[in-house]
């Protein structure tokens, strides 16, 4: 049972949620896709562009069209279709591991077996995996599986203490499991993207539109920062 203070952020994040919907519409999730497919380009997404990431997935994918091509290429190859996407090096061994594990566990190169898991113990399969973390895994889980996780990027986490949703010295580790139980049920993957967007156009980093803010009420960064 939640205690009066997560109660109270609760009610906080659906009032934030339903401005945000008002504001930006409700995200509708595509069909998901291939499992793997998704992993393989979230850990590409790792510290870097969305348009970086499609050109080194689009250039693994040309030089190497299977799984099964991944599977048996040494890693330098790997590191030279993905360079595009920045950490070569470092996303190489991971894809590279992974998939060696996939096969010998499994015996096929797919995850389509993790529609059937429960979220927790899908989650623990990913993260046991040096290169996937949190985020990682429940980017794959909501994309792919539709799960109800509620993935924190920097944009989120930037924007959930500026607001007072988790404590401002907050890991994104942490922000994990402070944020999944207050999001609306129903909602984390629309609460996500709305989030996300939201980071992007209005509340960025280093200088957020305030003036352009519907959620200023809710907001402890403009409170102490901005409010006369």
């Amino acid at each position: 049972m939640l205690g009066r203070k997560e109660l109270e952020l609760k009610e906080k994040a659906e009032l934030i949620s339903d401005t945000l919907e008002g504001l930006l519409g409700v995200p509708s999730r595509d069909g998901g896709g291939d499992v793997l497919e998704c992993l393989i380009l979230t850990i590409l997404s790792q510290n870097t562009t969305d348009v970086n990431r499609d050109k080194g997935y689009a250039e693994l994918k040309d030089r190497l069209p299977t799984w099964e091509d991944v599977l048996h290429a040494d890693v330098k190859t790997i590191e030279a279709a993905i360079r595009l996407a920045g950490l070569g090096n470092q996303k190489s061994h991971t894809i590279k591991k992974f998939l060696s594990w996939l096969k010998t566990e499994h015996s096929e190169l797919s995850l389509e077996f993790m529609h059937d898991m429960e979220t927790e113990a899908a989650l623990e399969l990913l993260c046991q995996h040096k290169g996937i973390g949190i985020k990682t895994a429940c980017v794959t889980l909501s994309f792919a599986c539709g799960r109800e996780v509620f993935p924190v990027d920097t944009h989120i986490l930037r924007i959930s203490k500026r607001l007072g949703l988790i404590p401002s010295n907050c890991s994104a580790e942490k922000a994990h499991q402070e944020l999944l139980p207050i999001v609306p049920v129903g909602k984390a993957y629309p609460f996500h993207m709305n989030l996300i967007y939201f980071g992007r156009q209005i509340c960025n980093a280093r200088k957020p539109l305030c003036e352009r803010c519907p959620l200023t009420q809710h907001c402890l960064y403009y409170r102490d920062n901005l409010q006369t």
